[in-house]
């Protein structure tokens, strides 16, 4: 079938085929092309790729490339693994074409000044405050600050706080572009985000990217943002920046394989951030809360076997003793599910709340335990160093009273604590472990674990432990609450089929 079509009328219309046998064309009135731009793009159609000129002419003269210098001794210049490991972090490359000394040289002793390394930072205040990284000024003997205009400044550390690897270092100088603070809670997966910094000393460079994660955990007190955005060694420091043009992180670390950018970079959030640069600019120093737990996550088995329902909160493995959690009554086992009133999701929560609450004040935690929450008051404490435990004398062996026979359903041989062994481990009561096999070993238990709980029920002696033992459900994993040394656990066993 032939069809004649006037050309002349057809550029003023829109041609629609329909591709069939004995079809029609239809000649259908267009829209001006002007009146189709004016409608612009449907809803959740194509989108144009974001301009990030006016930001970085917004930003840029607010980012600033800081440059270290260490005092050494000739001779005396760290391992090749120590640079690999600045490296990893992104402190900076070293220095290119830096001659090692011979082994078999001689070592001079005096003192020399040697570039240490490259880092970022962005300038908080107008009268001259600079943040940064902790370990981009980690070990400096002289920080200098070199701004966009190529003023240079040597800046004093006020202050660093290597757990979150924040710092902030001060210029003498009036007038500086501040940066503005952004909300980190406003930020969202997906969204576009700006790095600028010093890559490998290459100063004012421009990477872009999507914010990948957020509250990704890699430490104990910082809930990383994730991002795409290109990061190599010379960044560390740097802000990084939403379309906004606030900054919403510090750019801190990235995770390689090569030492390069691999796709996945770490941002410190700019709200914990601040609080720290806030107690350093104050004090020098941060000051954080402790109540002396040592914690675990919370598995979906155990959350199930002990009836908590979903895995949340964090284990209590070890109270210290004569800390503010032992002194509110938190014992080994239980299960603290909030802080204050907040969640503790996963045990990593527990240590940021806890950290960011400022010592002496009255709080509350809420433990699950032995299948029912309660409210416990503590004073918080002040974080010191970490302790070096003092080990225990043997107490005398003591001789064995007779194994449970009830025990043997989880392969194990029990008996009672003596009065020397409750008073060494500062228990009132459970029961030793003497033997495991079977479903015991299996599951990790060994000689001189003490079972001080069985599911839900506290056991303070053999007889107390096989009456538990005969009500619970054979058929399926029994929760024990092991302590061995001072850590405790939860442990499952599997009882043997009869």
């Amino acid at each position: 079938m032939m069809i004649n079509i006037d050309w002349k009328k057809a550029r003023s219309y829109a041609v629609v085929v329909a591709v069939a046998v004995g079809a029609t064309i239809a000649l259908v009135p267009a829209k001006p092309i002007s009146a189709q731009a004016a409608a612009g793009p449907a809803v959740g159609g194509p989108r144009g790729l974001p301009d990030f000129t006016e930001l970085v002419e917004q930003l840029g003269p607010s980012v600033v490339n800081i440059r270290t210098v260490e005092k050494v001794k000739v001779g005396t210049r760290g391992s090749e693994d120590e640079m690999q490991e600045l490296f990893r972090r992104f402190f900076g490359d070293r220095i290119p074409n830096m001659p090692k000394p011979s082994p078999r040289s001689p070592q001079p002793q005096e003192e020399e000044q040697q570039p240490r390394g490259v880092g970022s930072g962005f300038i908080l205040t107008a009268d001259g405050f600079v943040m940064t990284n902790a370990h981009v000024v980690e070990g400096a003997d002289e920080v200098v600050v070199t701004l966009t205009d190529n003023r240079e400044f040597k800046a004093r550390i006020i202050g660093a706080d290597k757990r979150t690897d924040v710092a902030v270092v001060k210029i003498e100088a009036t007038g500086l572009p501040a940066v503005k603070i952004g909300d980190v809670s406003r930020l969202k997966v997906g969204e576009w985000v700006m790095a600028i910094g010093s890559p490998f000393g290459l100063e004012n460079t421009v990477t872009a990217g999507i914010v990948s994660a957020k509250q990704r955990d890699t430490g104990d007190y910082l809930p990383f943002i994730q991002t795409d955005v290109a990061i190599n060694p010379g960044n560390s420091g740097g802000p990084l920046i939403n379309m906004r043009g606030e900054v919403v992180g510090i750019n801190s670390q990235i995770y390689s394989r090569s030492g390069g950018f691999q796709g996945i970079s770490f941002a410190i959030p700019i709200d914990e951030a601040s609080r720290v640069a806030d107690q350093l600019r104050s004090a020098g120093r941060v000051t954080r809360g402790r109540i002396g737990v040592q914690i675990d996550q919370v598995t979906k088995e155990v959350a199930e076997s002990i009836g908590l329902g979903k895995p949340q909160g964090a284990l209590v493995r070890n109270v210290e003793s004569g800390a503010p959690a032992d002194k509110a009554g938190v014992e080994p086992g239980d299960i603290i599910v909030k802080f204050d009133g907040k969640a503790i999701d996963k045990s990593s929560d527990l240590p940021r709340l806890v950290g960011n609450t400022k010592p002496g004040t009255k709080s509350t935690l809420t433990v699950f335990r032995r299948g029912a929450t309660k409210d416990l008051a503590v004073t918080v404490a002040e974080i010191e160093p970490d302790k070096v435990p003092v080990k225990k004398a043997d107490a005398k062996p003591a001789e064995k009273p007779k194994s449970s026979q009830a025990g043997e359903l989880l392969g194990l041989g029990i008996s009672e604590l003596t009065d020397a062994q409750k008073t060494e481990l500062k228990l009132k009561g459970g029961v030793r472990v003497d033997t495991a096999a079977g479903g015991a070993a299996r599951a990790g238990l060994r000689e001189g674990d003490v079972i001080l709980q069985l599911g839900n029920t506290q056991v303070a002696n053999v007889r107390e432990f096989e009456t538990a033992l005969a009500k619970a459900d054979k058929s399926k994993a029994i929760a024990l609450l092991v302590l061995r040394g001072d850590t405790a656990n939860i442990v499952l066993v599997r009882p043997a089929a009869k």
